[in-house]
């Protein structure tokens, strides 16, 4: 069993796991996001419009002094975003779908999108990926979890099925 300390080696770029917050609505979630994708090794993308600006108190607070050390990119639209990012395999992370995300496949550099926190992933988008849709299971009658735990547990069923190997144990 692997225990701390480590450290973090970056995969390179291609092999690292992505994280796409389509419309994130809410800044101190994106900001909670933002470092769980740094000390994870992953890059952060941001679908506009946000409900916030990038430089709002509570966002820079959330991702406390890791913010300027994020690798994310910025887009207009999910147009841009799949035209700036045309070969990759998109996961999208909704609260109802027929598999669980732990009965996904993930592979390194594997994109995994989440939407805004009270509207979710538009279902235009939902039904180009129909195959790829998965859900966090929760109890009967609750709605979702907050976006960053979210976003968390994914993940890191993702690095787990890698075998973690973007991080260096010392």
């Amino acid at each position: 069993m692997l225990t701390p300390p480590y450290s973090q080696t970056l995969p390179p770029k291609g092999n690292q796991m992505n994280i796409v917050l389509h419309r994130p609505e809410i800044p101190h979630n994106t900001g909670a996001i933002g470092r769980t994708c740094l000390v994870a090794g992953a890059r952060l993308h941001l679908i506009r419009p946000y409900g916030f600006h990038l430089d709002e108190k509570s966002l820079l607070r959330s991702g406390l002094d890791y913010w300027h050390k994020l690798d994310v990119s910025e887009y207009d639209s999910f147009q841009e975003f799949i035209e700036e990012n045309p070969t990759h395999r998109l996961f999208l992370v909704e609260t109802v779908s027929g598999k669980t995300y732990s009965e996904a496949c993930f592979e390194p550099g594997d994109y995994l999108m989440f939407g805004g926190e009270t509207v979710g992933l538009p279902h235009e988008i939902l039904g180009m990926y129909p195959e790829n849709v998965v859900q966090i299971p929760m109890v009967r009658g609750e709605r979702s979890l907050n976006l960053s735990v979210a976003v968390g547990i994914v993940l890191y069923e993702a690095l787990r099925q890698g075998g973690f190997e973007q991080f260096t144990w010392i």
